[in-house]
């Protein structure tokens, strides 16, 4: 792109990548983008992708006018003939079989507004099948969370957790996957003292800052905290006094652990015992422990469990309600946080309301003028799986559920069964293909608005140039749909948006536009507030309880066990590409940077089947096949092989097991056995 084709302002933004939030701006004399200070990158400090953010939003495959399909394939059209194709058929599909036959996907990838006015749009049309792709990879630490403590998100802010004297990490990989958090916040209290315990299959670049490394088989993690828990028991670690003000439940709860044998938890595990009874000493020792957790203990199908017996261990150390402490979920997209924030999830309203609730029905409908439905609508996989039948139109805003979603064999045929899709991206996907009308969107820096970071911090996002072409903002695009589906009128002002939302979230309420200026402002904000809230559940939890109970957690196996053939494979992302790689695959600057795409695997497993470092393999599961290059590693364990979900040429989701978490939803990503033999 040069300044003849789109003239680019210099201004600050928020990276659309990860969810630390880290603010961009535009380097003219390179032509890509720069960090600059901001609330939480305060050096300036970005990672690769930050750097190579612009990449995809001058690329010349951009989407720049409408698709309709044809007998003969895509056309271009003109927006007014694509959003009258858009407005005839869902209409018909709602006269005919209800507004439960449609289902909203909305988008990580997108600012609080366009979310809010998604689900908005969901719930005048008449139906609570919305939701957003952390549904994928957040959604039972949310369910735990949400039911212990009254809110599914972190604890504690980035800048106070530095003050932490021993870090638990559990399935998470901060060091590359939220590089400028780890180097600016974990990184420095780490070199300062601070004992990291990292709980992971493999070891990666966040284990090489470890004191304690829990290479922990997946799928149980359960036995693991279990046996930490009755470690802390065993040495008097726990915080007798926060446990008698704070908790329910302690002497039930002791009374369980003491049938858990650490031994045997270990073993099940498969952890060296000494080291896991070092680190839980270590958490417990510590005057101040904080835990984070991420993906690996969530895309289980016991991953809200697993987070059960997380909190467990933050209760028992009396670890919650103080800087330094807590359980802090990592986002792994720019908004993934926000988008649930406002709404876009099938069970509750803005402010995590539930649906079912008659109170908030009523105070939503105050500002919209219609009561939303009182039944909770379909998780994003439920919808997909109900393709052709229950659900027979779906609108897509910037998600590439065909490539997102397990079992992608299964997934392309549901895609087809669909009756009519309407895609929002910037790009061809594999999504797009199944639709029947493609609305070219916006790029993060062509749009305003806010998002929500992983410390729940609300942030700004300015818009630096135009869309291309025909190409709309998103924000746009929703409020055309909305008035055209509902007949009721849409702000496109991300403004007048966001004050809406103030207005129907009570955790939002105290927050405005301006206020968030070029700083941030953190929910819970409740109107009349000077400030958000920092540090949540200092004496009471978030749902206003005083106390929150002690849950004895039971280990539960994997949907599927391995055959004496197979390996486990899990799954994860690298730091120099993103989720299915529909933006980041596209950079010159990222692609020349990764590594080809590869399994890895352990020389004893690959020695056992012939599998040279370099070779090709066939990874098979009951799901399907996909074929890659072998990356022969002792940092994977035995038993465990690892690929990567960005890569088009090895989409591993054609082999991923799509049993659900029963509470959350969530699909087991981390644990499908596979057999893996020579190409």
């Amino acid at each position: 792109m040069t300044e003849a084709d789109r003239s680019v302002e210099a201004r600050d933004s928020i990276c659309p990548f990860c969810g630390v939030g880290c603010s961009l701006s535009y380097a003219e004399r390179t032509g890509g983008s720069t960090g600059t200070p901001g609330p939480v990158n305060a050096d300036g400090e970005i990672c690769p992708k930050g750097a190579a953010a612009f990449d995809v939003v001058t690329h010349e495959d951009r989407l720049t006018r409408p698709l309709l399909r044809s007998d003969d394939g895509f056309v271009e059209a003109s927006w007014t003939a694509a959003l009258d194709r858009i407005e005839t058929r869902i209409g018909e599909i709602v006269a005919e079989h209800g507004p439960d036959a449609v289902g909203f996907f909305a988008s990580s990838n997108c600012t609080n507004e366009e979310n809010y006015a998604l689900q908005k749009l969901a719930r005048i049309l008449g139906t609570n099948n919305v939701d957003n792709c952390a549904r994928l990879c957040h959604a039972s630490t949310v369910a735990a969370m949400q039911e212990r403590f009254g809110a599914g998100a972190m604890t504690n802010t980035l800048e106070d957790l530095g003050e932490a004297d021993a870090f638990l990490v559990t399935g998470a990989n901060p060091a590359e996957q939220h590089p400028v958090a780890f180097r600016s916040y974990l990184l420095p209290a780490i070199q300062d003292g601070t004992t990291l315990i990292h709980v992971d299959p493999r070891a990666n670049d966040t284990t090489e800052a470890a004191d304690v490394h829990l290479p922990v088989r997946p799928g149980h993690d359960i036995p693991l905290l279990n046996a930490m828990a009755a470690v802390l028991l065993e040495e008097g670690l726990v915080d007798e006094a926060f446990l008698e003000r704070r908790t329910e439940g302690f002497d039930e709860f002791r009374a369980w652990l003491a049938d858990v044998d650490v031994a045997e938890c270990a073993e099940l595990a498969g952890v060296d015992e000494d080291d896991l009874r070092a680190a839980a000493v270590a958490y417990g020792e510590a005057d101040r422990a904080a835990a984070f957790t991420g993906m690996g203990m969530s895309q289980h199908r016991c991953g809200t469990d697993n987070v059960h017996a997380l909190l467990n261990l933050a209760l028992l150390t009396g670890n919650v309600g103080r800087r330094g402490t807590g359980v802090n979920p990592l986002r792994g997209q720019n908004n993934v946080q926000g988008a649930s924030d406002v709404g876009a999830l099938p069970g509750v309203l803005p402010g995590y309301r539930d649906v079912t609730d008659p109170e908030a029905r009523a105070a939503v409908a105050e500002e919209w003028g219609i009561e939303p439905p009182a039944t909770p609508g379909r998780t994003e996989v439920e919808m997909t799986h109900a393709f052709g039948d229950g659900v027979r139109a779906a609108v897509v805003l910037g998600e590439n559920p065909a490539a997102t979603e397990p079992d992608g064999n299964s997934i392309a045929t549901h895609f087809e069964d669909l009756e009519f899709l309407v895609a929002v991206d910037l790009f061809e996907t594999e999504t797009t293909q199944y639709a029947d009308v493609i609305l070219p969107g916006s790029a993060w820096a062509e749009k305003g608005g806010t998002v929500t970071n992983t410390d729940r911090q609300v942030l700004r996002m300015r818009p630096m140039t135009d869309p291309p072409g025909g190409a709309r903002r998103d924000l746009d695009v929703v409020a055309s749909l909305g008035e055209r589906l509902t007949g009721h009128d849409f702000a496109s002002e991300p403004a007048a948006v966001f004050a809406e939302l103030t207005r129907v979230s009570p955790i939002y309420a105290g927050m405005s536009y301006e206020g968030i200026g070029d700083g941030g402002q953190r929910w819970p904000y409740p109107a009349g507030a000077d400030s958000g809230t920092e540090v949540l559940h200092r004496d009471r939890f978030a749902n206003g309880d005083r106390t929150a109970p002690l849950v004895p957690v039971d280990h539960v196996p994997p949907a599927d066990d391995p055959a004496d053939d197979e390996l486990v494979l899990t799954t994860g992302r690298i730091l120099t590409h993103f989720n299915s790689g529909a933006l980041t695959r596209r950079s010159a600057t990222l692609t020349r940077m990764a590594s080809e795409d590869a399994l890895r695997i352990h020389p004893d497993d690959a020695a056992a089947r012939g599998v040279a470092d370099g070779d090709a393999v066939r990874v098979a599961s009951d799901q399907g096949t996909v074929t890659v290059p072998a990356e022969v590693t002792p940092s994977i364990r035995r038993g465990t092989v690892f690929l990567t979900f960005h890569f088009a040429d090895s989409p591993v989701n054609r082999v991923t097991s799509d049993a659900l978490d029963p509470t959350a939803k969530i699909p087991e990503y981390k644990h499908t056995p596979v057999t893996v033999d020579p190409a």
